[in-house]
């Protein structure tokens, strides 16, 4: 090009302005115009061009501890390799695997399978909010990162308990049963509205817990690890027993909350009050709960975990007098 008065080129396209002669185009521009000349792609050499071809990376593994339902995973698709595994075969298969959904929340085959040979899971995910029924020395000490639901249940775990709450107080268990029986009969219903819970367990799902009581007129005593603001110590938990109405279990498992409520604690409540365990099933020695429903010492009670689970059909816990059965709810 010669003779120009303006040349700019972007993308690829040179602009020529006013006054410019472009001899391999053989273009004249006026003045006040202008004209984009494109310059053609050079062809590549056939090894060059190969070269420059993007190979597909590998997918990432996704193995999954099964549960049933199975869990929904129609958004990964084209993004990961999705693999299913039990209790029976995620040893053989952990190794090949980049990512670990331990759906399957209530089994310990991670526990037991994780120490074995070959590579490891950079990622394992439970679908719980409590990890323990995973964590083992050999996964504690590793890289793999360990994340949990956390959040994800505060909400309907409240609903929930509150849910029971107005079961309990409304004997609605009854109710069913005297619908059943074709029986009309009336009967008279405990008021919710201020009455007193005792909820154990300051975490996300505690406080919960307590807001959606509230909502229901409920006064509210939380208990935590460390007493502060708002929260009370383990020191006053019997006292703050002793007062309720409703006993809410939602600490965590630890050396210190295994089996705390046991015959003593049972005995320290009312005999009109209730019990409720959302948090573990260690939380509770179960024969001791089973003697106070039967002996009358406490007016009901709602487990929603257990010591061990599945609850099996053979479980006494099942015909309890004046217990609430769930699995997890």
């Amino acid at each position: 090009m010669h003779g120009y008065t303006g040349l700019t080129e972007r993308n690829g396209v040179t602009t020529v302005r006013a006054g410019v002669r472009v001899d391999e185009g053989r273009f004249e521009c006026e003045r006040g115009q202008s004209v984009h000349v494109r310059r053609p792609r050079p062809v590549l050499p056939r090894e060059k061009r190969l070269r420059m071809t993007a190979t597909p990376a590998a997918l990432p593994t996704l193995l999954v501890l099964d549960a049933d339902p199975l869990p929904r995973l129609g958004k990964l698709t084209g993004r990961v390799r999705v693999e299913h595994a039990d209790a029976s075969t995620l040893a053989d298969q952990l190794p090949s695997a980049d990512v670990l959904l331990v759906w399957d929340f209530t089994s310990h085959a991670v526990r037991s399978a994780w120490p074995g040979e070959g590579p490891r899971p950079r990622w394992v995910h439970t679908a719980s909010a409590g990890v323990d029924h995973l964590m083992c020395p050999e996964l504690a000490e590793s890289d793999t990162v360990v994340t949990n639901a956390r959040g994800v249940f505060d909400q309907p775990i409240a609903e929930y308990v509150a849910a029971l709450v107005l079961a309990m107080a409304k004997d609605l268990p009854r109710t069913l049963e005297l619908q059943r029986e074709r029986t009309w009969r009336h009967r008279e219903a405990q008021r919710v509205a201020g009455t007193r819970a005792c909820v154990v367990g300051s975490g996300p799902i505690g406080r919960a817990i307590v807001r959606t009581l509230k909502a229901l007129g409920v006064t509210t005593a939380l208990v935590g690890r460390t007493p502060r603001t708002g929260i009370h110590g383990p020191g006053e938990l019997d006292r703050l027993m002793a007062r309720a109405d409703w006993v809410i279990a939602a600490a965590p498992l630890t050396d210190d909350t295994r089996g705390m409520f046991d015959a003593r604690r049972f005995g320290c409540m009312q005999p009109s009050a209730r019990f409720i365990n959302v948090g573990r099933g260690q939380l509770v020695v179960e024969d001791a709960l089973a003697e106070a429903l039967t002996k009358r010492w406490i007016a009901g009670a709602a487990l929603d975990v257990f010591e061990a689970e599945p609850l099996t059909p053979e479980s006494p816990l099942w015909q309890v007098p004046g217990l609430i059965v769930s699995p997890r709810t």
